[in-house]
């Protein structure tokens, strides 16, 4: 048997080197909700391949029009359909994985006219998917982690008002988390002003769709630059959005070996480096592009 010291010795060893492997470790985000074969929330979270996922998307909101959600072939919250999902969301958060709901989208319909129409919006966030009371709560009475701004379209203006009613909410009780989606190219064209106001808490960087700041075969320099610049704002941690398949998006798509043995190490060096978001679960579940590259995440 070992001696004590020599126990003691391997055993401070083996924390020192824990630490040293866990200070650049980052998750997985995962988007969920665009695709009725992807799977139920609760199985997603279940794989426990994901450290944050985003429910995809409330894509009509703002300037007058009634809210409302849009999960695909999962549920139908017209019909109050959706609200089964509070258990998933539960077992998902029991779980240590938080759950946004994700605000925008590439096909929505939505904008802010004004202050008070941001301020609207928050109440209504608020009350009907973060700590709130609401008699028409559209995933039930589940408490959302946060907002995830996947903002795409409609206006430039008021998102950060968004942001700071939002963020207000925290001081009421449990934190709400923001996060958000932004285009690789600095500024985000939608998002700029907003992640100014340094309250996002997780921004994950859709490095695809956007060929001067993507990774193309060979070449991370493109990729590194955006990088750099996206890691100089005030955020907790910023994300390597990509696509899960080669046809989850227009372009962008990085091989596994690609990401493991060039992208990554060139990044993780990075203070804010979370990890990587992925688009989408449905994709994930394609390709097992997360389970591969869990290791090196």
């Amino acid at each position: 048997m070992a001696s004590n010291s020599a126990i003691s010795l391997a055993f401070l060893l083996s924390v020192i080197l824990s630490l040293l492997v866990g200070s650049d470790a980052g998750g997985i985000a995962i988007y969920w909700g665009q695709n009725g074969n992807e799977g139920t929330l609760a199985q997603t979270c279940a794989t426990s391949k994901y450290a944050y996922v985003n429910i995809a998307f409330l894509p009509t909101f703002g300037n007058g029009q009634k809210p409302l959600i849009n999960l695909a072939g999962h549920c139908d919250p017209s019909s109050n359909g959706c609200t089964g999902l509070s258990s998933d969301i539960k077992s998902c958060q029991a779980k240590g994985i938080k759950v946004m709901l994700s605000i925008g989208g590439g096909a929505g319909s939505y904008s802010l006219a004004s202050t008070d129409d941001a301020r609207q919006v928050a109440t209504y966030l608020w009350n009907n998917f973060l700590g709130g009371q609401s008699s028409s709560r559209p995933l039930g009475n589940a408490v959302l982690d946060g907002i995830d701004f996947d903002i795409e379209g409609g206006t430039t203006q008021h998102w950060d008002e968004l942001a700071r009613f939002l963020s207000g909410y925290s001081k009421q009780g449990k934190k709400v988390y923001l996060t958000a989606a932004p285009q690789c190219p600095f500024p985000d064209a939608w998002m700029g002003g907003a992640l100014k106001t340094g309250l996002f808490d997780y921004v994950w960087v859709q490095f695809y769709n956007n060929p001067p700041c993507q990774y193309t075969s060979g070449n991370i320099n493109k990729l590194v630059g955006a990088w750099m610049q996206w890691t100089s704002i005030r955020a907790t941690k910023i994300f390597l959005g990509l696509p899960a398949a080669p046809n989850a998006a227009g372009s962008g798509f990085i091989p596994v070996a690609d990401l493991t043995s060039k992208v990554l190490p060139a990044i993780k060096g990075s203070e804010k480096y979370g990890g990587v978001m992925l688009w989408s679960k449905y994709y994930d579940d394609k390709t097992g592009y997360s389970s591969s590259i869990k290791s090196s995440v």
